[in-house]
């Protein structure tokens, strides 16, 4: 089955019979030379790109160049040589979640922290001082951004007045109150307050934990994104999407919001002045026709709302996961894959100027690859990494500045360490030894491995 997922003349990956299938009448050589043109691609010119055409059995690795270099030239001519990063901290408030989507391995049931639960939950859930101290503590090392991505806890809730509406008896809320947990989480607006230490910038409140926070009421996305935005939050986390195609969301998280709600959640952070992000998680079930059609609607989302600053192909790590488990796949997106959706997003998406790699997902290697194939941002040096790790993810938690200087000047490029937005950046100098971050509020180029909290005051102070 696995040599299958990775042919573009097969039926879909796993045994669905989808509506949606990666059959194109355009040409390979058509697309293409769209794309060297700089015309607007349709999603059938992405289907004959991402399959590189329908005249030959499997992927073609010389059309793979083509696309990267093609790919290549646009991200030269969009965004130039330099490679940017971000100095971040992951700080994930929960595992306790009940949506149960089939990617993940990162979710804990949350009736496993319930207090007269018998036996020991495996994940963790954060009160909002605990969420504090571990955003101070990287504060004080040097980091521009907080980036927060939890489980969808049944006790977490806007704010108090949210808590009020919601009836913990009725079954479709997923709400249940604070006092049967172990763990108090607090609310979304306590979280964010308690991790906007200093002015950091906080990245949080994907659109699914902005439909979790809105439960149980008639309030827009808008109004919780004001609210939120009031409470600290500074940029909106586009992750969540998966694949937009509904019929690929059916199998991998059908307890998940649909398409439509997803792009609404996106708007609401838009029209509450938030930039936000885009992503797509593929090499799973879908097939190429499905990551055409996601593109296309992050495209005609930038059209409508102008907010994503950037965009973020994920490739599945499949090895922990209840897909595997269950033998739904056995794989994930090979590296021929990797190569053509990170191109094809660049040619594509022509209205969203960065695209973004990951050494978490690829490993240094092929990241860099990645580098040379569109992408143009490494990510950022995380600190913390969970969800990634716990799926099966071999590729580690953290990245030095001093590692993003090596890595990107080892194919010529120019290392830049940005702010979340893109507005703000610093070229970093190859030269020194030992740099570290200095656009957080409190870096000051220090390494970020070295903590620098103030000596205590002594007796004769």
């Amino acid at each position: 089955m696995a040599d299958a997922f990775r042919t573009r003349t097969n039926v879909p990956r796993g045994a669905f019979a989808f509506e949606h299938q990666p059959a194109t009448e355009q040409s390979f050589e058509n697309a293409l030379a769209k794309a060297r043109d700089g015309v607007r691609l349709d999603v059938e010119d992405a289907v004959a790109l991402l399959t590189t055409g329908s005249d030959g059995d499997g992927i073609d690795p010389e059309r793979v160049d083509q696309v990267s270099r093609v790919a290549d030239h646009r991200r030269r001519d969009v965004v130039g040589d330099e490679v940017t990063f971000v100095a971040n901290l992951n700080n994930n408030v929960t595992t306790a979640c009940n949506t149960g989507c089939l990617f993940c391995n990162f979710r804990d049931s949350a009736h496993t922290f319930e207090s007269d639960h018998e036996g020991h939950a495996r994940g963790f859930t954060k009160t909002p001082a605990e969420s504090r101290e571990i955003v101070a503590d990287a504060v004080d090392r040097g980091v521009y951004e907080v980036t927060s991505v939890s489980g969808l806890h049944p006790a977490f809730v806007l704010n108090e007045a949210h808590r009020e509406r919601l009836d913990p008896d009725d079954p479709t809320l997923d709400y249940r109150p604070p006092s049967v947990y172990d763990v108090d989480p607090g609310t979304y607006v306590e979280q964010l307050g308690a991790m906007s230490v200093d002015g950091v910038h906080l990245h949080s409140m994907t659109p699914e934990e902005a439909h979790h926070a809105k439960r149980g009421t008639d309030w827009s996305y808008a109004d919780v994104y004001d609210t939120l935005s009031a409470a600290g939050l500074d940029s909106v986390p586009g992750t969540a999407a998966e694949i937009l195609v509904d019929e690929v969301r059916a199998v991998i998280c059908p307890g998940k919001i649909g398409t439509d709600e997803w792009l609404a959640g996106m708007e609401g952070a838009a029209a509450a002045g938030l930039p936000t992000t885009a992503t797509m998680m593929y090499g799973h079930v879908e097939n190429e026709r499905h990551r055409a059609m996601h593109l296309a609607r992050i495209r005609e989302l930038q059209d409508r709302t102008g907010a994503i600053t950037e965009f973020v192909p994920l490739s599945f790590v499949h090895q922990n996961t209840p897909l595997a488990e269950r033998g739904i796949v056995d794989g994930g997106a090979t590296d021929a894959e990797d190569r053509l959706v990170v191109a094809v997003s660049r040619l594509f998406l022509d209205n969203v100027e960065h695209i973004q790699t990951s050494w978490v997902k690829f490993g240094d290697e092929t990241a860099l690859r990645m580098l040379e194939a569109g992408a143009d941002d490494f990510m950022g040096t995380i600190l913390s990494e969970e969800i990634t790790t716990r799926a099966g993810g071999e590729h580690g938690e953290f990245r030095s500045v001093a590692d993003y200087v090596d890595l990107i000047t080892s194919i010529d490029r120019v290392p830049v360490e940005r702010s979340t937005d893109y507005e703000r950046r610093r070229r970093v100098d190859p030269a020194q030894s030992d740099p570290g971050p200095r656009l957080g509020p409190r870096a000051d180029g220090t390494p970020l491995l070295a903590a620098r909290r103030p000596d205590p005051p002594s007796a004769d102070d």
